[in-house]
């Protein structure tokens, strides 16, 4: 009997990896347009932000997913706020003060082991990075796993479970309705531990709250 190809309805695995790549290349061409307008070669951003070079081009060719850490490194190189990294169409001097976003309508990134939904990217240069996240389910978190870098985070988790790791801390399980909140310099990680959908409300500062207040 002859086997039939399975549509993409039927083939929901094969349809995510062709969305994940389509992801990965969309910002890989956002990042590489925004460092071209900031005037720097790969080397000179490399340099500046901290980043290997070639984990920048491999991110620009759409090859690799970046971390949050390196896309708040780069943004900070480039000079920019973060939401000129999400946006192709974000104007560079907006005034507006006031941003909504309708459910579902933010903007997808797709980061290493993350899918961020960046919610209200039309506010420019803002202090804040709301998210809604994905968090994939993995093994327990090496120590090289864990990034750090200035500024707080708060989290809310809106389904299934995740294990928080944070330096000098014992590892924590938080459930739906757990919210925590730490310093980013700290060293720091989170998986999911379930196969079910998990998903936490995420809110990151851009800036180092410690300079801006000094």
């Amino acid at each position: 009997m002859m086997k039939t190809e399975k549509s993409d309805d039927q083939n929901p695995e094969a349809n995510w990896e062709a969305e994940r790549h389509h992801l990965r290349a969309e910002l890989g061409a956002r990042m590489k347009s925004v460092r071209q307008s900031a005037g720097l070669t790969l080397d000179a951003a490399a340099q500046r932000s901290g980043v290997a070079l070639s984990t920048i081009h491999k991110i620009e060719n759409g090859r690799v997913s970046p971390s949050y850490e390196n896309l708040v490194r780069i943004a900070r190189a480039y000079d920019i706020g973060m939401e000129r990294l999400f946006s192709e169409d974000h104007e560079a001097h907006q005034t507006t003060r006031l941003a909504i976003t309708k459910a579902g309508q933010g903007q997808i990134v797709r980061a290493k082991n993350f899918e961020y939904e960046v919610l209200c990217n039309a506010l420019a240069d803002k202090k804040i990075i709301p998210l809604v996240t994905t968090v994939e389910r993995r093994e327990s978190l090496r120590e090289d796993e864990l990034e750090s870098h200035s500024g707080e985070e708060t989290f809310y988790v809106l389904s299934g479970r995740v294990e928080l790791v944070v330096e000098h801390y014992q590892p924590v399980i938080l459930e739906q309705g757990d919210c925590a909140y730490f310093d980013s310099t700290l060293k720091h990680g989170l998986r999911a531990i379930d196969d079910t959908e998990t998903k936490i409300f995420w809110a990151c500062t851009y800036t180092d709250v410690a300079n801006q207040s000094s």
